[in-house]
């Protein structure tokens, strides 16, 4: 971070804090807003930023520099040090946003008018979420999914019989928790699919409890009911166990039976969702500048950063200067969900918007202020907040993590790279992969973006000896050569459940073979003979399973172990013999062990490798 000298007395901006001096006969005063760099403090307290920072060392601060930025609380102490007061009249980002938004909070309230439904799609895996939303619009969405499972929310605007009606389309496989608990926080009501064939599943239950924490009403799809062993009212059943009664039943939970093929039972669905949206009430203002959510965003080579925006209310134009999270930008495109360029959103209405100057996170909200200035100030201090947040998060150590720590020095670890299409995938691999990590190996998310995997990522691998996950990307550039050059390992898959199961196997291969005695047969020995002054071949009979040469041996007698190593030779007649199987008799010679009797009881082993598992 760059400074000016000291001794400037022009008021100016670190980090967003401009500071001014004032000075009266009775104290002296610093304003500040949120933090403060530290030789602008100095320069205006009229003292040298080394004396400052010495006395900052002084109180115990490491790790601080003459550019280092000062939160407000410590810039009030090393100020009470120089006899000088700080006042911190930072203005709330929410104030700062109401400001560059320009919004009459008078009018805020007025000219309300009814707005389309946002319904989400909830249910477990392959119980036809999107085949079922699939035949509302007339599409075919399910082609083009991987392995038939939706992997990022889905945003369709849908004309039917009762109005327009917005859907999310969730995932529903157990990595996508997120994304399902983000599409429950931004709807109006549920669409909850349950397989009439298959029943409540852990999905099931996790999709009703997101649903109940976000406090949106549900309507039940019963769904395949046209497949034999359909079975509804287990469904009911089941739902009821767990807080969904149906109305028949005496209960408030509306239930729908339809196919998704055949359509049965389509209409009366999309009746019920009309019907929960009309006691709703839902009303919004278009006539104001546009806030909404992030929905989903990707970075795409030809476009950018792309973030699929859910206008919540007032109206997202082209030319519009949007702020979302930590991004911000100009509007230079919107596209509606079948990709066709439009120039305004209005409430409950997703797009795509192109412009913005980073790759927002999913779940960011959305603002439209009036200059572009504005909205990069307050999106360089959430990035500087959020910086800030994670540097402390690393500061404290306790004797305990130190502990811990060093016991992991060395546990086994797997280094991946993580680059998928777009946020909500990021997130959901994430997650699932570190959650793999156990005591015996863990696994370590060196780098987790959105886009295609750059000569950036594999530079990374060869410098962190990391696996280069890609997730429904491909290497850009020279990135595929240099990697096959250093020889980096791109994984690509298209399928979540692919990638677990393949780094998991990854982990289980780091692991040692456990090695386990195997008992392979048994044999008495029933007479001795010496072979000239020191060897003695006992004559034995094979009694159980097959006794080979060199295996390892125990010999038994009376019960009692006597000895133990190996075959040294085995004979058949005066032949060597490399095994000898049950009820045929056989010479052995044992290797360092001459004290047989006979009696005796051998025990033939071999030793196998078992693949140690997580």
């Amino acid at each position: 971070m760059r400074h000016r000298g000291i001794g400037s007395l022009a008021p100016r901006r670190t980090g967003g804090a401009p500071v001014t001096q004032e000075r009266s006969a009775h104290k002296k005063i610093v304003k500040i807003e949120d933090n403060v760099g530290l030789q602008t403090l100095a320069g205006k307290m009229g003292a040298k930023a080394g004396e400052v920072l010495m006395k900052l060392m002084s109180l115990g601060m490491t790790g601080v520099n003459i550019n280092s930025t000062l939160d407000p609380e410590t810039a009030k102490i090393v100020a009470n040090e120089f006899g000088w007061e700080v006042e911190d009249v930072a203005v709330s980002e929410e104030d700062r946003l109401t400001a560059a938004q320009g919004i009459d909070d008078k009018q805020e309230g007025e000219d309300l008018e009814p707005r389309p439904p946002v319904v989400t799609v909830m249910g477990h895996v392959d119980h036809g979420k999107t085949s079922l939303l699939d035949y509302i619009r007339k599409s075919q969405v399910t082609e083009g999914e991987a392995g038939g499972i939706t992997q990022h929310i889905g945003a369709y605007s849908v004309q039917t019989s009762r109005g327009s009606i917005t859907f999310l389309d969730t995932p529903g496989h157990a990595a996508f928790s997120q994304m399902r608990a983000r599409g429950a926080q931004t709807t109006d009501l549920v669409i909850l699919v349950v397989a009439a064939d298959d029943g409540v599943m852990p999905q099931t239950k996790e999709a009703v409890s997101h649903a109940k924490s976000a406090k949106v009403p549900i309507v039940v799809a019963v769904n395949k009911i046209d497949k034999d062993g359909a079975q509804p009212e287990r469904v009911r059943r089941e739902l009821s166990e767990i807080g969904l009664v149906p109305e028949e039943w005496g209960g408030d939970t509306m239930f729908c039976e339809c196919s998704a093929l055949t359509g049965e039972g389509v209409e009366k669905l999309l009746e019920n969702v009309a019907l929960q949206a009309e006691i709703l009430e839902l009303r919004a203002n278009k006539n104001k500048p546009a806030s909404g959510v992030v929905i989903e965003a990707k970075l795409d080579r030809g476009q950018g950063p792309v973030a699929t925006v859910l206008v919540q209310s007032g109206t997202l134009q082209r030319g519009d200067v949007v702020l979302a999270g930590s991004a911000f930008g100009k509007v230079r495109a919107m596209l509606d969900d079948r990709g066709k360029n439009t120039n305004s959103a209005g409430p409950s209405v997703p797009v795509a918007v192109i412009g913005l100057n980073d790759v927002p996170a999913a779940g960011d909200p959305v603002h439209i202020l009036k200059s572009i200035k504005e909205a990069q100030e307050i999106a360089e201090t959430r990035q500087h907040r959020e910086r800030r947040s994670v540097m402390g998060s690393h500061k404290k150590v306790s004797l305990e993590e130190l502990a811990r720590r060093m016991s992991q020095v060395d546990q086994l670890e797997v280094k991946l790279i993580i680059k998928a299409d777009v946020q909500g995938s990021v997130e959901a691999l994430s997650s699932a992969l570190t959650d793999l990590g156990t005591d015996k190996v863990k696994v370590t998310i060196v780098h987790a973006a959105v886009g295609a995997i750059t000569e950036g990522d594999v530079n990374l691998a060869i410098a962190a000896k990391a696996i280069v996950v890609g997730f429904n990307v491909r290497p850009a550039g020279k990135a595929g050569a240099l990697a096959q050059k250093e020889g980096i390992e791109i994984r690509q898959y298209r399928i979540i459940y692919d990638v677990t199961d393949d780094i998991r196997s990854t982990m289980e291969g780091l692991l040692a073979p456990t090695l386990v005695e195997k008992l392979i047969g048994k044999a008495e020995v029933r007479q001795l003979f010496k072979l000239g002054k020191t060897n003695v071949i006992a004559g034995c009979m094979v009694t159980e399973g097959v006794v080979r040469r060199n295996a390892s041996a125990r010999v038994l007698r009376k019960g009692e172990l006597v000895w133990s190593g190996k075959i040294g030779s085995l004979k058949r007649f005066k032949d060597d013999a490399r095994e000898v199987k049950e009820g045929f008799d056989c010479g052995i010679v044992f290797d360092g062990f001459t004290a047989a009797e006979e009696g005796d009881l051998i025990e033939a082993m071999e030793t196998e490798e078992v693949r140690q598992t997580l």
